[in-house]
């Protein structure tokens, strides 16, 4: 584990949006990932089945396991310890499977049309379905994480308390045009965040890393964690529906207090007065996009994302130079540079 390995770009299907080339061991993960996804969504109710695999089955970036690998490969070239490469692949399965079962719920709370580029579960399947196939996955990753100690499953359980909190917290703020930047910056720690920094810290204890180093790496994760969230707030205002996979203007539409919107509300109330209403039209929803755009924020916005890449990146100074920690700093640079 220690020599320096080749980089291999594995099969499109294995990560479709995935931003970086890999080291060779770590597209080998990642392609165990995706087999093992495969597995655990499979059911003995085809409808379950289906809708789950609509959504696992239509790729994603796989952003969550990739930082676990490569967390887990960066720490194990320093670590001591005996690291435990096939518990590592199970964790990264285990907060995909959580991540996409919020996703599930997301678009039923949402009225979510469009997932990853074709039509939602809840657009194919309907509500019930949709809703019992979000608590299948659930269930299932936790399963995966019966064979963990403790304290590792604690860390994937509190992850998904803070992500129920946040959801909670985004609602109380859906249309609200009181919404402040430090009820936008909890929404986004909890419901975002968490699931990183749980990654980053479960990755890191299972290459045998120290509780400091451990706790260096779920920062790390939060930070990268935060950078996703403020980069696909701004790609919602700016970016293209072939790259991204959905319309613009989706957090205008849902009422979703993304930061452009938190940022331009402070001086637009004809941007509070769209916010606030529960049903914009097309029209409206366009108005509001080229009235965040006059705002002048998006450069803060990238800056933010910008500031929390910094933030990750430095953490990563901790680690010895690797292939692994170059690979991770590209990703994580790769956050900010898709909105830019």
């Amino acid at each position: 584990m220690r020599s320096v390995p080749s980089v291999t770009k594995p099969e499109q299907s294995a990560s479709p949006g995935r931003l970086i080339d890999l080291p060779a061991p770590v597209g080998e993960d990642l392609a165990a990932v995706e087999a093992r996804l495969g597995d655990e969504i499979a059911s003995r109710e085809e409808r379950l089945h289906d809708v789950a695999r609509h959504l696992v089955g239509a790729g994603g970036k796989r952003v969550r396991p990739i930082v676990v690998l490569l967390v887990f490969h960066a720490v194990a070239c320093a670590a001591g310890a005996k690291p435990r490469r096939e518990d590592t692949i199970e964790a990264a399965v285990a907060l995909e499977l959580i991540h996409s079962a919020t996703l599930l719920h997301d678009d039923i709370i949402d009225g979510g049309e469009t997932r990853r580029g074709r039509p939602s579960a809840l657009s194919t399947f309907g509500v019930a379905d949709t809703l019992v196939a979000g608590d299948f996955l659930f269930s299932r990753a936790f399963a995966l994480c019966a064979r963990f100690e403790p304290e590792v499953v604690r860390w994937a359980a509190d992850a998904c308390v803070s992500l129920t909190e946040g959801e909670i917290l985004q609602g109380r703020f859906r249309h609200n045009p009181a919404v402040t930047m430090d009820d936008y910056l909890e929404i986004i720690h909890r419901k975002t965040a968490s699931l990183f920094a749980a990654g980053g810290r479960t990755a890191a204890h299972l290459a045998g890393a120290s509780p400091a180093l451990s706790d260096a790496m779920a920062e790390c994760g939060r930070h990268v964690g935060l950078a996703f969230q403020v980069s696909d707030d701004l790609l919602d205002v700016v970016g293209s529906p072939d790259a991204t996979g959905k319309p613009c203007g989706i957090d205008l539409r849902d009422g979703n207090p993304s930061l452009p919107i938190v940022l331009a509300l402070q001086s637009d109330q004809d941007l509070a007065r769209l916010f606030a209403d529960p049903h914009p039209g097309a029209a409206d929803i366009q108005n509001g996009l080229a009235r965040i755009r006059r705002a002048g924020i998006l450069s803060a916005v990238a800056e933010r994302a910008a500031s929390h890449v910094g933030a990750a990146l430095a953490v990563l100074g901790r680690l010895p130079d690797s292939p692994y920690r170059a690979a991770l700093a590209a990703l994580t640079r790769s956050l900010s540079d898709r909105v830019t």
